[in-house]
């Protein structure tokens, strides 16, 4: 496998209409901006084109909202910020899911911190405190931070076979320290593995990438930008759009600096993925 490794996005910014640029990772480190983002995605927006912020963010839209605001990512750098919390909140309101049908009134919450479960607002759903008494689990975060913590509430929620909405399918983020920390990705794939049924939403399913599409008609030429091979390369790649992969995310480690052709090929065969083009940070 091989990939082009570029110099920044002004090498390739014209064979593309629709950009889906990540966050974390790509744009900032959660408390950052990543040196470089803020001029790229300026020099992006004058060309005229499409960009859609698409996140992984367990959260809604309007929390993306603010965090990019206060780091100096205005409004007006970019069109639509699509999150998979807020797809979330979507099934959740619609009710048109089959999974979301069947869904019982009650559900545990799994979460960064202080419960967010901004994504279960107005459904008429209830929280409640143990998996006893739930219907099924809604995980947005995964603050405990060890997979261990989780696997109790996992077997139980196994033995009563109730399902397990995941509102952010990464399995890591970078943390500002540049150490990883485990999302809900993981508790959902552990999960899965045990045998029990998990909604996923956001990146790489498709379903995500035809929602964005039907936010910019007309622009099929389609490049996703993302640090994940799993999830943002995938996804571009399975949608049949293009990607370009940002070498300093959470595969920083496996890499080396500056990234080398031979050590990005290794990360390729490892991972059975390969996106169209690499880049070592997202710069112009």
């Amino acid at each position: 496998m091989h990939t082009n490794l570029i110099p920044g996005l002004s090498a390739v910014v014209d064979d593309y209409d629709l950009f889906l640029i990540d966050q974390w990772g790509v744009l900032h480190d959660g408390e950052n901006l990543h040196d470089g983002a803020l001029n790229t995605l300026q020099e992006l927006r004058k060309t005229g084109k499409t960009v859609i912020i698409l996140s992984n963010s367990g959260k809604r839209v309007e929390d993306s909202y603010a965090r990019m605001a206060r780091m100096g990512i205005t409004r007006d750098l970019y069109d639509h910020v699509v999150t998979s919390g807020e797809l979330v909140y979507r099934n959740f309101q619609a009710k048109e899911d089959p999974v979301f049908k069947s869904l019982g009134r009650k559900f545990i919450a799994f979460t960064w911190g202080e419960a967010n479960i901004s994504v279960a607002e107005g459904s008429g759903h209830e929280k409640v405190d143990s998996v006893e008494e739930a219907d099924f689990i809604l995980c947005t975060g995964t603050d405990q931070g060890d997979l261990e913590y989780y696997r109790p509430f996992l077997e139980k929620a196994l033995e009563r076979k109730l399902p397990l909405i995941c509102a952010n399918p990464d399995f890591v983020s970078v943390a500002p320290d540049g150490s990883l920390n485990m999302c809900p990705g993981m508790v959902a794939k552990e999960y899965e593995d045990m045998g029990g049924t998990v909604r996923w939403h956001g990146k790489p399913l498709l379903e995500t990438y035809e929602y964005c599409k039907s936010l910019a008609p007309g622009c099929d030429r389609i490049l996703g930008i993302g640090d994940s091979l799993r999830h943002d390369v995938k996804g571009a790649n399975d949608a049949g759009g293009h990607s370009l992969f940002v070498c300093g995310g959470i595969h920083d480690h496996e890499i080396g600096h500056p990234p080398s052709h031979v050590a990005l090929a290794n990360l390729f065969d490892i991972y059975g993925i390969e996106p169209t083009y690499s880049v070592e940070n997202f710069r112009w």
